[in-house]
C-alpha cells in the first residue's frame, strides 16, 4: 500500500533514522513523508561530506544546534523553516533522470499553486558535485546543481539528495520558501507531484508504533553516535 505517512515531531537524528527504516520496512511501496520537527533549528549534511569542513562552515554561520550526517548525498542544509520531506519508492531509473523528472513535476505543481520558478539547467563539471568545494563544505542552497529549482530571481528554492538501496530509492528534499513549513499549498503541491511522477494514489496514515520504535533505536545506535558523525 502506498502511503502519505505522518509521525509525531522528531529530532533531526530520528528523522534520518525514520527514513532509513522506511527503506528497510517498505522497499517495494511508495512512502511520502513531511517532517514534523521538534523545537529549534538543525543541520543535515551529505553522507560523503568531511566533518572538518562542515564544522568550519557551521562556525562561520555561528550555528550551535544539532547536526547529522544524512544517509543520502548532497551538501549542507540548514533546516529552520523549510518544508522538509522524504520519498521512498521502487525504481530502476538513473538517479539523474529521477531527479530531473520529479523536480519537473514539483515545478509544475508549484506553478499551479501560484509560485513561479524555473529549473537550473546549466551543465556543471563533475567537481561541482564533489563533497568539498575549494576545501569547504558544499552548501546546498548556495550552490545549485542541475535540475534544482530556482525562484524567478535566481535563488535556489528546492534541492534534494538521492540514494539507491538496491531497487529502492530514498529521496530527501528541502523546499525553502517563506512560510514553506506551515503553508498547506506547498505540501499539497509536493503530494500531487508525487502522484503525477509515480502514477500512484497515496493513503494518509500514521506511522505504526513499532515503526517509530525501530527508528528511535536506529537513531540511538547509529545517527546519534560519533562513529557516524565522524565517518569522514
Amino acid at each position: 500500500m502506498n502511503l502519505l505517512v505522518s509521525t509525531p515531531p522528531l529530532n533531526v537524528f530520528e528523522h534520518m533514522a525514520f527514513d532509513e527504516q522506511t527503506v528497510r520496512l517498505r522497499p517495494s511501496a511508495v512512502t511520502l513523508r513531511f517532517y514534523r520537527w521538534t523545537d529549534g533549528s538543525a543541520v543535515t549534511f551529505g553522507y560523503a561530506q568531511f566533518l572538518s569542513e562542515v564544522d568550519r562552515a557551521l562556525a562561520a554561520q555561528h550555528f550551535v544546534g544539532p547536526c547529522v550526517r544524512r544517509p543520502t548525498g548532497g551538501g549542507l542544509v540548514f533546516h529552520t523553516d523549510d518544508l522538509t520531506f522524504s520519498l521512498v519508492f521502487p525504481s530502476a531509473g538513473r538517479p539523474a533522470d529521477i531527479y530531473k523528472r520529479f523536480h519537473a513535476c514539483i515545478l509544475g505543481e508549484l506553478a499551479r499553486a501560484g509560485e513561479k520558478g524555473r529549473t537550473f539547467d546549466k551543465t556543471l563539471p563533475a567537481s561541482a558535485y564533489a563533497p568539498s568545494v575549494n576545501h569547504t563544505a558544499s552548501a546546498c542552497f548556495v550552490n545549485p546543481v542541475e535540475n534544482d529549482l530556482l525562484a524567478e530571481d535566481g535563488h535556489k528554492i528546492l534541492g534534494g539528495a538521492l540514494r539507491r538501496f538496491g531497487s529502492c530509492v530514498l529521496y530527501q528534499g528541502s523546499l525553502q520558501l517563506p512560510g514553506a513549513r506551515t503553508n498547506p499549498a506547498y505540501k499539497n503541491a509536493v503530494t500531487e507531484a508525487v502522484r503525477s511522477f509515480l502514477a500512484v494514489d497515496l493513503r494518509p496514515s500514521r506511522a505504526a508504533a513499532d515503526w517509530l520504535q525501530k527508528a528511535r533505536e536506529l537513531s540511538s545506535s547509529q545517527y546519534e553516535t560519533s562513529a557516524w558523525t565522524e565517518k569522514f
